[in-house]
């Protein structure tokens, strides 16, 4: 036997019978709110050319892509990010629609995560994008849709507002390398404030400086608006005043103390150039819904057009929801139809109707009735149907093997 082949690779898993039902359940409810606000469903190819990713303009390290070349020794990767493949899609084959287009997508991404980082390399993702549309209104609307999606199938979440403005206009005035402002960014996101200081104190002092060391202790409630407004000149006075009108549209809505601004929210993924959220729940220790505005992304493939967005993830989802045991599972079957030798034709057209009445049914492969009658009581089945001349019904409840 091949030392792997019992194996799955590092960073994925198998979904068994509740789990594959609970992630369906998820699907439909995302994709009924989806379909409800009229967005469409579209589907990418699970592997596409590497440019397509290129991480100078994705922000998205080479090393986490799983890589392959095609037969002319082109590379490929799978797919890592549902959001660039949509920015794709749409430039290459919906130029033409009216504006502005509403996507979503049902499909995986996969990422090579490094060893013991606790995450899962092949995660299913659902989200929307709205595209050709920029300002307050669609920045709203898919925002308020994130909000409707999750209090569908999960109540209990925390939203986290910010803007990716912030830390691009501080950041581009430090002299840095690229890799230092990477750095910088990381220790800014996961508010990690002795990184950060070691970062920056052989910088010279600047307002730049002060307010980047700042980024990560604005967090919270309304309050923070006013705490940032003394490093917010110029064109980010009026990113702060976006943000916080965005802020207390969504408050309006419902959201109450759910809603945190985050000043240092700095997502990984260089394309976004507006507004960005996450959501997060107590049981899962990363963000289950990722999105905001990429206003320069489509450019990238001659389509220049505004859009905005988010992406779902779905088994961070279902193993919350598992963890809370609030979910109902379908039950065992009711009951099993057994024909007798010459009847088996008769038994499949009986159970087929108990199942279009409503039956969970199931049909017995065995040769005789007591082999049946043994399998249903080892399964917890409590009902047996004989097809034969008549139908006979055996109730197994209560008996043992």
């Amino acid at each position: 036997m091949k030392k792997n082949s019992r194996i799955t690779p590092e960073g994925t898993k198998d979904y068994l019978f509740e789990e594959c039902t609970l992630r369906r359940k998820i699907q439909k409810q995302l994709s009924d709110v989806f379909e409800g606000h009229c967005y469409r469903e579209v589907m990418t190819p699970g592997f596409e050319f590497y440019d397509v990713y290129d991480p100078d303009f994705s922000g998205i390290p080479q090393e986490i892509m799983y890589k392959m070349t095609d037969r002319l020794g082109r590379l490929l990767v799978m797919r890592p990010d549902n959001t660039i493949s949509i920015a794709r899609l749409t430039a290459t084959r919906l130029q033409n629609l009216p504006k502005p287009i509403r996507l979503f997508y049902n499909q995986p991404v996969c990422r090579n995560n490094p060893g013991l980082s606790g995450r899962i390399n092949e995660n299913l993702q659902m989200g929307i994008e709205l595209l050709g549309a920029d300002g307050f209104r669609p920045d709203l609307e898919v925002l308020a849709i994130a909000v409707e999606s999750l209090s569908k199938c999960m109540p209990g979440f925390r939203l986290e507002i910010g803007h990716a403005g912030f830390f691009q206009a501080l950041s581009t005035s430090l002299p840095v390398s690229d890799e230092t402002r990477e750095d910088i960014r990381a220790a800014i996101e996961s508010k990690n404030d002795a990184a950060l200081q070691s970062l920056l104190a052989p910088l010279e002092e600047s307002d730049a400086v002060r307010a980047l060391c700042s980024l990560p202790r604005l967090f919270g409630g309304e309050e923070v608006f006013q705490q940032a407004e003394k490093f917010c000149t110029g064109d980010l006075k009026n990113t702060l005043d976006y943000l916080h009108g965005i802020y207390r549209s969504l408050a309006e809505y419902g959201l109450g103390s759910s809603l945190i601004v985050d000043l240092g929210l700095v997502q990984r993924n260089d394309y976004y150039t507006g507004i960005v959220f996450s959501a997060y729940v107590e049981e899962y220790g990363d963000a289950v819904l990722l999105g905001g505005r990429y206003n320069n992304l489509l450019s990238h493939f001659g389509m220049p057009m505004p859009a905005v967005g988010f992406g779902v993830n779905v088994d961070a989802i279902a193993q919350t929801l598992s963890q809370r045991q609030r979910i109902s599972f379908p039950q065992k079957a009711e009951l099993l139809v057994h024909g007798e030798p010459g009847y088996e034709t008769k038994a499949l057209h009986y159970a087929s109707q108990l199942i279009a009445e409503g039956k969970k049914c199931e049909t017995s492969v065995f040769s005789s009735e007591n082999e049946a009658a043994a399998y249903a009581l080892k399964a917890g089945i409590e009902r047996l149907d004989i097809v034969g001349e008549t139908i006979r019904t055996v109730d197994l409840k209560g008996r043992k093997l």
